[in-house]
Parts: structure tokens; sequence; C-alpha cells
């Protein structure tokens, strides 16, 4: 799907892309989470997309709420090695991450790490400061996903099926895919 209107620039070399894990990355687990290595499964042409990305924006992030550690269900050690997991197998493919950020909190407390509040944008942006909020793509599969990116100001682009969500808030979606491979496919239409 294209956006209404184009941007005054397509990204590139300058640019950086902001990716959700569960449901963009590897296949969202209902009503669970992704708590062992043996639980994470990538999503269809995943690993192909992240290293397409890394040849067109000049960073490449993670953003993922991970609430499972603040109820208990997995530990930072856990999460950690599910993320040198999935990064081992993108750089197998090609392809890297240049940052994993996560936020471990309840929801129910309102964490400013937790999308969509901005907390792990503005903690990329300190980490590597380069990077411009302005010209960075978020890719996730939820609402708040695409809230956490319209607030720093970034390109937004809804991954998944469901088709309701452009319909009822197309000021906050830019872009909709069915896939993370789809969205590299057509990067060259924006």
């Amino acid at each position: 799907m294209k956006k209404k209107e184009k941007r005054d620039n397509t990204p590139g070399r300058s640019w950086s892309l902001f990716l959700d894990r569960d449901g963009v990355i590897n296949e969202r687990i209902p009503n669970d989470y992704v708590k062992k290595v043996e639980e994470f499964v990538f999503n269809p042409g995943a690993t192909e997309a992240i290293a397409r990305f890394n040849h067109i924006f000049g960073k490449v992030f993670v953003v993922t709420n991970q609430q499972g550690i603040g109820k208990g269900q997995m530990t930072h050690d856990q999460l950690d090695q599910v993320h040198r997991h999935m990064v081992s197998h993108i750089e197998g493919a090609g392809g890297r991450i240049d940052k994993i950020y996560y936020c471990p909190f309840l929801a129910k407390d309102h964490p400013f790490c937790r999308k969509p509040q901005v907390g792990m944008g503005l903690q990329a942006r300190k980490d590597f400061p380069e990077v411009s909020l302005k010209r960075s793509v978020m890719a996730g599969d939820t609402l708040n996903d695409m809230v956490f990116g319209r607030r720093l100001g970034m390109a937004t682009v809804l991954i998944g099926s469901d088709h309701r969500l452009p319909a009822k808030f197309p000021e906050l979606i830019d872009y909709h895919y069915e896939n993370l491979y789809e969205f590299s496919r057509n990067l060259d239409q924006w």
C-alpha cells in the first residue's frame, strides 16, 4: 500500500530502520511469549528481508516490549539467548542488527521504555548520535508500534494481515505490507 503523499526523502544509508520483533521478525505466540530458543520461529523471508534492509538503511534496530520478564515467565538471560539465536541466523543470511532494545516492564506500570512510549527510540538516538528519528522508519504489527513511530516523527509500516488498522487509523500508518519480505521488496516504490 502506498502512502497518500510521498515523503520528501526516500530511505537510504542516512536512514535508520526500527523493527518490532514478535509478529514481524518471528511468529507471535498467541497469549504467550517466546521464552526459549526452541519457541523462536522466523516469519518466512524475514532473514532475507533484513539482509536486504542492511543494503538500504544505515542502521537497523529491534525495539520490542518483553513484559514476560516483568511477569516472571522468563529471565533476562533467557531473552538474551533468544536474541543471540535470532542475530546468529540473521547474520547467517548476510544481515545484521545494530542493537536490540527491549522493555521488560509490565504494561500496567506505563514505563517510558514500553511502546507506544518513546524511550527505546530516544535511547537508540543517544547510543547512535548519527541517527535522525525524522529519517527513520518503524515497522511493526500493532497499533502501539505505529504510535511509537509517529510520536518520534518516523515513517510507519504496518506488517501483517490486519487490514482494519489502516482504515481505522490512516493518520498513523504510511504503508501496509503482509510481511517483512514484501516490505523489503517494495522500498523502491516509496
